[in-house]
C-alpha cells in the first residue's frame, strides 16, 4: 500500500511540474502571446506610373500593361511608391484610377512630388503645398497609413512630409510613424516602408539632392528603422532601380512604368519566404 502511494505521489508532482513548465513557455496570462511564424507571400512593387510623364498615352497604356501582367503573377498584393501622376488634376486622377481599377488583388498607393508639392515655395496653377495635400487626400484618400500581411507590417509614408516640413502636418506624421514602428517592434513583425523618396542613392552620408531624403531627416529615419526592426524601404522617384543594403535593412528604388533612365520600363517581384535578404526581381513590360 505504502509503494502505491509513493507513486502516485511521484506522477502528482510529475504532472504538476509538466504543466507549470507548458504555462511558462506559453506566457503568463495577461501577457501578449508570442508572434506566429510569418506565411510565405509574394508582392508587386511598382514606381512612377506618373502618367504624362514619358507621354501620356503612351503612359495609360504602360500602367495597363503592368496591370495585366500583375494580375498574371497572381501576388497577394501590389504597391505604388508615388508619382503616380505628372500633374495632378481631375483628369489624370480620373485616367489613373479607372487603370487601377482593374487589379485584381488590393492596390496601396503613397503620394510623391508630383502628386503633393515640395512646401511653402512650391507653387503650381496657384495651388500651395498645404492645399494640394488636401486635394490629394480627397481624390485619393489617406496619404500615410499601416497595413498588416502574414505577419509583416507594411508602413506606408508621405516622403513629401519629410523633404518640407508643413507645420501641423509633419509633426502628426512623424508620430505616427514612430509610433506604428513602436508597436510593430513590440509584436515582433517585420516591417517594409513603402515611400517615393530614397532615403539615399549611393551613400548614407551623401550630399542633400533632388533624389534623397534631407541629411537630418535621413539619419533620423535611419536609426528609428534599425531600431524598430524595418527589414526593407521600398521607393521610386528615380525612375531606375538601385539596390542598396543598410545594416541587413534592404533599400530597394524600382523601375518605373512611365519612363527611366536605364533600366527597362516594367516593376518588381517580391517573394517573402521568412529568409533575408528577401528576393526580388524584375518583370519587364511586355511590347515596351
Amino acid at each position: 500500500m505504502k509503494l502505491n502511494k509513493l507513486v502516485l505521489l511521484i506522477i502528482s508532482v510529475v504532472t504538476v511540474v509538466t504543466v507549470a513548465s507548458a504555462f511558462g513557455q506559453q506566457g503568463h496570462a495577461g501577457d501578449s502571446a508570442s508572434p506566429s511564424k510569418p506565411e510565405p507571400f509574394t508582392f508587386v512593387q511598382i514606381c512612377d506610373t506618373q502618367l504624362g510623364m514619358g507621354g501620356y498615352e503612351h503612359d495609360l497604356k504602360t500602367f495597363r500593361q503592368a496591370v495585366i501582367q500583375a494580375n498574371a503573377l497572381k501576388p497577394d498584393f501590389v504597391v505604388i511608391c508615388g508619382d503616380l501622376v505628372a500633374r495632378f488634376n481631375d483628369k489624370s486622377v480620373k485616367d489613373f484610377k479607372n487603370i487601377k481599377a482593374g487589379f485584381t488583388i488590393p492596390c496601396h498607393c503613397v503620394p510623391g512630388n508630383h502628386d503633393i508639392f515640395h512646401g511653402p515655395q512650391d507653387k503650381r496653377n496657384g495651388i500651395n503645398q498645404e492645399q494640394s495635400l488636401a486635394n490629394y487626400r480627397n481624390a485619393m484618400g489617406k496619404d500615410y497609413y499601416s497595413f498588416e500581411h502574414k505577419g509583416h507590417v507594411f508602413l506606408c509614408a508621405n516622403t513629401q512630409l519629410w523633404r518640407v516640413a508643413l507645420k501641423g502636418e509633419s509633426e502628426k506624421h512623424d508620430q505616427w510613424v514612430k509610433q506604428t514602428l513602436a508597436a510593430a517592434s513590440k509584436k515582433g513583425l517585420p516591417v517594409f516602408v513603402v515611400m517615393h523618396h530614397p532615403l539615399y542613392t549611393d551613400t548614407p552620408d551623401e550630399k542633400d539632392s533632388y533624389y534623397n531624403l534631407p541629411t537630418a531627416k535621413r539619419k533620423e529615419l535611419l536609426e528609428i528603422f534599425e531600431k524598430h526592426g524595418v527589414v526593407a524601404v521600398l521607393t521610386g522617384h528615380a525612375h531606375k532601380v538601385i539596390i542598396r543594403e543598410h545594416k541587413g535593412m534592404q533599400l530597394v528604388t524600382g523601375e518605373a512604368t512611365s519612363k527611366t533612365h536605364g533600366s527597362p520600363l516594367g516593376f518588381r517581384l517580391w517573394q517573402i519566404k521568412g529568409t533575408r535578404p528577401y528576393r526580388h526581381e524584375s518583370v519587364p513590360l511586355k511590347g515596351f
